[in-house]
């Protein structure tokens, strides 16, 4: 799986990004997992025309002393479909200002 990831961090990082991430993401299902959302303007190729499979979201996932941004982009309704795949350079873009903003915001040690 391609993704960026942040290791080693402190407790008091981790609570830290917790809060950000509650208060900026929308979250999954299961403790520690989030969704960030691609605008529609974002969309690359695969997701054109799959308006029926969206929205479409980056996978975070905040761990005990790590966060995993995954640089595939998912559909929120069909794990099957061609329009899951990994991120254009726009898409990635996207997650690495979000990254920047992140880590910038909150101080945290990257």
């Amino acid at each position: 799986m391609r993704q960026m990831l942040i290791n080693e961090l402190t407790k008091d990082e981790r609570e830290r990004i917790k809060k950000f991430l509650d208060e900026n993401v929308r979250p999954g299902g299961v403790a520690g997992l989030y969704w960030l959302a691609i605008p529609e303007r974002l969309w690359g190729e695969a997701q054109r025309g799959h308006e029926a499979c969206g929205p479409f979201s980056f996978a975070i996932e905040l761990g005990g002393d790590f966060i995993s941004l995954e640089l595939l982009v998912r559909s929120a309704s069909n794990l099957h479909c061609p329009c899951t795949g990994y991120a254009t350079a726009e898409q990635r873009h996207l997650l690495l200002e979000f990254l920047d903003r992140l880590t910038g915001e909150l101080a945290i040690r990257a």
